[in-house]
């Protein structure tokens, strides 16, 4: 019980921490993901929504968590522990929705984008050149996935005759299974597979399009040549991380350890590698000011594809994933349906993932 205390409380402080700096690590001219023009990035409709997004934010967040603590008290099921979580996540797009409809009715009101001279920079560099795949990087996924293997095929014959193959709210077993190589060895067929997608999405990163700053072109460009192999690393260090807390969900399956800190040894590499990728990626979320004269030029007025500030959908771009407008990271071009399949690779992981060890 206290564990799970313990992971929601620190689940709902680190999604209220990043809700609440969003704002100021993401691009001054896509405030909520409305696109403005430099001049206007500092226009005290956008200031004043940032505020009050934020107090919104901090406000839904503790209703949610005292929320969740009083029924957890009265029901004693720990499911709705994470239930607040996600009521955070839910309250936190909410507050974006309406910050990203305040601010673009200001910028239409205010006719922003009327007389300013607007571009497009492409580094076409990155189709003929793209950043290489940081191969070395996804060596730590391999390593442990071939560990988990070793280890599952010496230990295989000592194992229990009956496996503990899935596990209810509370972290008890709920389900057994006769063990064989299907059942012994389900997670790391899990491990293959996260793996392999996500370092999918990785290279998928290395070839994205860049949003390159038309007033700053040539920083801007070097600049998003970085981001984009940092962001790769950042992911395939983050799949390394997640399949270290499949290796330890197997090692528990393999020795049929029952106890109130099992479920530790699978959570907190996977929340150590997210927080790691969360930091990496905001700390290095925002163009450097390099000094290099200013074109006079700014970032075309692209909402139309931007449904809501946060999905994009253009039928006439190829690329797969962009840069995200809120947030960290990139996002698919749901236009693509290249992307339509990705996605449904990530949503059949997931389901996946969720159906071998936690669902009913």
């Amino acid at each position: 019980m206290t564990v799970a205390i313990t992971l929601s409380s620190v689940l709902s402080a680190l999604m209220l921490t990043i809700a609440l700096l969003l704002p100021s690590i993401n691009s001054r001219t896509v405030p909520f993901g409305v696109r403005v023009p430099a001049q206007h990035a500092d226009d005290p409709s956008v200031a004043g929504q940032t505020r009050i997004y934020r107090w919104r934010v901090l406000a839904s967040g503790i209703v949610a968590v005292v929320l969740a603590g009083i029924l957890y008290g009265v029901t004693g099921e720990t499911l709705l522990l994470p239930l607040g979580v996600l009521v955070i996540v839910g309250a936190w797009y909410g507050c974006f929705f309406l910050a990203n409809q305040e601010i673009r009715a200001a910028k239409a009101a205010g006719g922003w984008y009327e007389g300013v001279r607007q571009g497009i920079a492409v580094d076409t560099g990155l189709r003929t050149d793209p950043p290489r795949f940081p191969w070395l990087w996804l060596a730590p996924a391999v390593i442990i996935i071939v560990a988990t293997v070793v280890i599952g095929v010496i230990i295989y014959p000592s194992m229990p005759e009956t496996l503990a193959v899935h596990y209810g709210a509370k972290g008890v077993p709920n389900r057994l299974a006769t063990k064989s190589i299907g059942t012994a060895f389900s997670l790391v067929f899990v491990q293959v597979g996260v793996t392999a997608l996500l370092a999918g999405i990785a290279a998928a990163i290395c070839r994205g399009r860049a949003d390159i700053d038309p007033a700053h072109p040539v920083a801007s460009a070097r600049w998003y040549r970085q981001y984009l192999t940092l962001g790769a690393k950042a992911l395939l260090g983050l799949v390394a991380m997640i399949d270290l807390g499949m290796m330890g969900s197997s090692l528990l399956m393999w020795t049929g350890t029952v106890a109130s800190w099992a479920q530790l040894v699978v959570v907190i590499p996977i929340l150590f590698g997210v927080l790691v990728a969360v930091v990496v990626m905001a700390r290095n979320n925002r163009e450097p000011d390099e000094g290099e004269k200013d074109t006079g030029l700014t970032h075309r007025d692209d909402d139309k594809n931007w449904k809501r500030g946060l999905f994009y959908v253009n039928r006439e771009d190829s690329a797969m994933m962009v840069p995200r407008r809120f947030g960290l990271g990139w996002t698919i071009n749901f236009g693509n349906p290249k992307s339509a399949m990705l996605l449904a690779g990530v949503v059949a992981m997931i389901g996946l993932v969720i159906t071998l060890r936690f669902g009913e």
